[in-house]
């Protein structure tokens, strides 16, 4: 069969990238043509477009790059129709997404989504898009499912969160080795820094991040750098005790002591890695508070949300300060914090459910095709 996936950001790459593995094992025939990233290349899909082109953080940025997101979505569409594919699969990347779910739809093809857009965190409203639009939806996230189903009346299928199989894939390189490659202090304990992945947001938050390493001169911070963005980008920020990785998140977050995680995905792969946290967030003052009045949850972290009570320290926007990331990461540097955190992922991981989800997706996207 042929597939058309739809991925826009770092994290829907690397599921992306898994999801054609495993649809690759389930139908040998599979052509695949996709918007995503390199990994999503490398995984033997046919890159339409790279998802560095197309990711835009926050109300204004969005903005301000209307002309572009709509070339894409035109693009979008006409290269759907010349593909003709037996089924489109999407994954997250809400706005653009069900755009072309719409169109999709009414142009008879067959509609798949995996990893649900986050209608339960704002804009619930959605619901009604998506029970029109999408023949198939495949959730990540345990709390998903009864959202889906006991709430709105929409079955879908539950498939365990793929990150599991994503770190359990990854080679992790040996810690002297890892020091040595980076030029990494030989003996520092490590507190890895997590910025994200968009060029607005790691401006914001390596700032910020960084403001507190004097205060803990016995560590070394790292950055660890995004794909979607050059390493030169980073250089202005590196100075004294400041290190940097560039696409060895996984290596550095297995050999850190600590870290400071923006939110999103992230906050979710330090927790299976089991490195304790202090999550942190600032946006554009009016992105915030736009973002605020819709948004309905008690957390943003995806760690606090599965486990539905505080088990990370969130700093969001003016509670974002150096005397405040100061007092928090001291917590869980040692100590009972520490040792309570460590306790509650331990939780987490068994509500996850295991291993296979991709394998799983793709079986039940082959089955519904």
């Amino acid at each position: 069969m042929k597939y058309y996936i739809i991925a826009g950001e770092a994290s829907g790459d690397l599921h992306g990238s898994n999801l054609i593995k495993a649809l690759k094992k389930e139908d040998k025939e599979a052509q695949i043509r996709c918007w995503g990233g390199d990994l999503m290349q490398q995984a033997g899909g046919e890159l339409a477009k790279h998802y560095k082109e197309m990711a835009f953080m926050g109300f204004l940025e969005v903005i301000k790059n209307i002309p572009t997101i709509f070339k894409n979505i035109a693009f979008c569409k006409e290269d759907i129709q010349k593909f003709n594919p037996d089924l489109i699969i999407f994954i997250d990347f809400s706005g653009f997404n069900l755009r072309i779910a719409k169109w999709a739809k009414q142009q008879g093809f067959k509609t798949n989504y995996y990893i649900s857009p986050q209608i339960w965190a704002s804009r619930e409203g959605r619901i009604k898009k998506i029970k029109r639009d999408i023949d198939n939806m495949y959730v990540i996230l345990p709390f998903e499912k009864d959202f889906y189903e006991k709430k709105h009346d929409y079955p879908v299928h539950f498939v365990g969160h793929p990150l599991i199989d994503a770190i359990e894939n990854t080679t992790i390189v040996e810690e002297a080795a890892f020091r040595s490659e980076n030029n990494l202090d030989p003996t520092k304990p490590i507190i890895a820094l997590l910025p994200g992945s968009r060029r607005q947001e790691v401006q914001k938050m390596l700032a910020v991040m960084l403001s507190v390493q004097e205060d803990f001169s016995e560590y070394q911070f790292v950055i660890a750098g995004a794909p979607s963005l050059p390493d030169s980008f980073y250089k202005s920020f590196l100075s004294g005790n400041v290190g940097f990785v560039s696409n060895q998140t996984y290596s550095l977050l297995k050999h850190s002591h600590a870290a400071l995680v923006t939110s999103g995905t992230a906050t979710l792969e330090t927790a299976l890695f089991e490195i304790p946290q202090v999550v942190c967030y600032k946006g554009n003052w009016i992105s915030y508070q736009i973002a605020k009045r819709i948004i309905t949850l008690d957390f943003i972290s995806l760690v606090n949300l599965i486990m539905d009570k505080e088990v990370v320290k969130e700093l969001i926007q003016n509670e974002l300060t150096t005397e405040n990331l100061k007092i928090e990461l001291s917590k869980i540097i040692e100590g009972k914090d520490r040792e309570r955190i460590l306790m509650d992922y331990q939780e987490l991981r068994k509500k996850l459910g295991g291993k296979g989800a991709s394998q799983l997706a793709a079986q039940l996207i082959v089955k519904n095709a």
